[in-house]
């Protein structure tokens, strides 16, 4: 599945085939482009993770995670600012701090082993935070579900997390794209079986996520606005009520 998928780390119900769903007004064009992004992972991204895998020590690849992200410190930080969340604000400025030196530039989570959690913080958040509605369900080329406020958001923390802010010219396309890639890459070779059993398990692929991933999201946004996240459950928006 497209990039962005590889976050979704556990499975639920879905909506049987062929219903179309009242929140997502735009599904014929969505089934299409996720019909795109399936077909693009079968043939390229899952066979370059699994070869990636394979070919690079686990030690490695946990140090390159580290390092991607360690450069989204930055980012979040400012939108923990900007949504308010100072607490969360000041974990991610004394994680970037930290892990800067004692972590040799973020090649280690030297903040995170002693209680320093990683928070999160993106610019739809932001908008969700300063009162911005999801607007209609979109899967984008590549990034999978989203909605048009977080693709908005998207673009922004595309733009805004180094290395973009400190390399211009074409170099910036260049090593923005190579770290956006190696950061997919990565995120996909560690959730290979766990997409492969959701897709084995799911009646409609397509639903199944859906509801996943907005479910993921919903926890994200609560944050944002300085809420508990919503217990870890991922549940059927279908199902009946469990009874009293």
């Amino acid at each position: 599945m497209p990039l962005a998928l590889c976050f979704v780390l556990v499975a639920c119900a879905s909506v049987p085939a062929g219903e179309t769903a009242p929140d997502d007004p735009l599904e014929p064009l969505n089934r299409t482009v996720f019909d795109f992004n399936t077909a693009l992972d079968d043939a390229v991204i899952k066979p370059a993770a699994e070869a990636y895998r394979a070919a690079i020590p686990a030690f490695v690849r946990d140090r390159i995670r580290s390092v991607i992200d360690h450069l989204a410190e930055p980012r979040i930080f400012v939108n923990d600012v900007l949504q308010g969340r100072f607490n969360a604000a000041g974990f991610t400025f004394a994680r970037f701090f930290v892990n800067s030196i004692a972590g040799v530039g973020g090649l280690f989570d030297f903040a995170g082993m002693h209680g320093l959690a990683k928070q999160s913080g993106d610019f739809g958040q932001t908008l969700y935070a300063w009162g911005a509605g999801d607007g209609p369900y979109l899967v984008l080329p590549l990034f999978g579900p989203s909605n048009v406020r977080d693709a908005f958001g998207l673009g922004v923390d595309v733009m805004t997390t180094p290395p973009a802010l400190v390399v211009t010219g074409h170099s910036r396309t260049l090593v923005g794209v190579t770290v956006g890639a190696l950061d997919g890459i990565d995120l996909r070779s560690r959730n290979i079986e766990t997409l492969d059993e959701i897709k084995a398990s799911s009646l409609d692929f397509y639903a199944h996520l859906k509801s996943v991933t907005r479910q993921h999201r919903a926890a994200e946004l609560r944050e944002a606005r300085g809420l508990e996240a919503a217990p870890p459950e991922l549940v059927d928006p279908n199902a009946p009520p469990d009874e009293p």
